[in-house]
């Protein structure tokens, strides 16, 4: 049985569809100088409700210091953050208020029990007293935690420690959460039940996803932006993120193989590499020329018996997005 409740798939498109207009994280040409130093540049994004952004980036790319800069930890060296239409850096509290965060290390007393440590929090995010009990009971049924209360945060294991990371950040009901590397440490079975959670979590909330773990991204947010030298390389959905992922090649093989060069004058085919045992490597353009090599293999009498798409994966196209920018002069601030 699930830990949590979703909601049916088609209640949550249609929720989504009302939801799609509402911005609630808007960052502005957003800069962090360090010294001389430009560790974050020009950046400019939009969180939607209802949305699940992943934030991908190499090591010193720029991702820790603009995640402390959207959370209010960080001053910007220039731009703008808006939080549900509040101006962060004017009125901070006000902005903050709307944000549930949960950093790489989860901010846990572990000598209390959950019960004492949420309650705890529900202070500190300005629960009123009188919503203090059902804030907790809410928050500990979103994140299965309805019977850990009494027990003791140091006797739970990482994954229920994780549970309670997540549900600190929630009690208040912001309207955005932002998670830094959420899975780090967990059994597969654990990865799936919190990325199950920060899936639902998006049908209410604005969602960031801070994670190095590429199959994450796929499996859990709807928009992807990849950071590279303090600047975006890629801000775009999963599905134009797939589309990039479906590499313009085939693999064919045939019993009665012909040559590269008939191969080649396939329509559609740009270029064809012989492999071993019948096997080729095939390069189009525009157009997939699989219905043609069917047709011609037919007419011709190779004996088809393998055409499969070629897939690249999430790592080659991080890898091509962050090293194709390596050798880019930096744009001036």
């Amino acid at each position: 049985m699930a830990w949590f409740a979703l909601s049916a798939p088609s209640a949550g498109r249609a929720k989504k569809k009302q939801m799609a207009n509402e911005t609630l994280i808007r960052v502005e040409q957003l800069y962090r100088y360090y010294g001389h130093y430009c560790a974050v540049n020009n950046v400019s994004f939009e969180l939607a409700k209802g949305e699940v952004l992943g934030f991908l980036g190499p090591n010193g790319a720029g991702k820790s210091s603009t995640m402390q800069m959207i959370t209010g930890n960080l001053a910007p060296s220039a731009g703008r953050i808006t939080v549900a239409g509040t101006d962060l850096l004017d009125h901070p509290k006000q902005a903050k208020r709307q944000l549930g965060y949960l950093p790489e290390q989860p901010p846990l007393y572990r000598e209390l029990t959950v019960d004492e440590y949420l309650g705890y929090c529900a202070r500190l995010h300005g629960v009123s007293r009188g919503e203090r009990a059902s804030a907790v009971k809410r928050a500990k049924e979103r994140c299965g935690l309805d019977v850990e209360g009494p027990r003791l945060i140091n006797n739970l294991s990482k994954g229920y420690q994780q549970r309670v990371g997540i549900a600190q950040a929630i009690l208040h009901n912001p309207a955005v959460v932002i998670l830094d590397e959420p899975t780090v440490g967990l059994d597969p079975i654990q990865i799936r039940e919190i990325r199950a959670l920060i899936r639902e979590l998006g049908e209410d909330h604005g969602v960031i996803l801070s994670t190095h773990i590429l199959p994450e991204v796929q499996g859990t947010c709807s928009q992807v932006q990849i950071i590279h030298q303090g600047r975006l390389v890629f801000s775009d959905s999963t599905d134009s993120l797939e589309h990039r992922l479906r590499a313009h090649r085939l693999i064919v093989a045939f019993h009665n193989a012909p040559t590269v060069d008939e191969l080649r004058q396939v329509t559609g085919v740009t270029d064809a590499q012989a492999l071993a045992e019948g096997r080729f490597l095939v390069d189009y353009a525009d157009t997939d020329p699989a219905e043609a090599i069917v047709e011609r293999a037919a007419a011709a009498g190779w004996r088809l018996h393998e055409l499969t798409p070629e897939r690249r994966t999430l790592e080659q196209i991080f890898v091509e997005l962050t090293t194709a920018e390596h050798n880019q002069p930096e744009e001036a601030a």
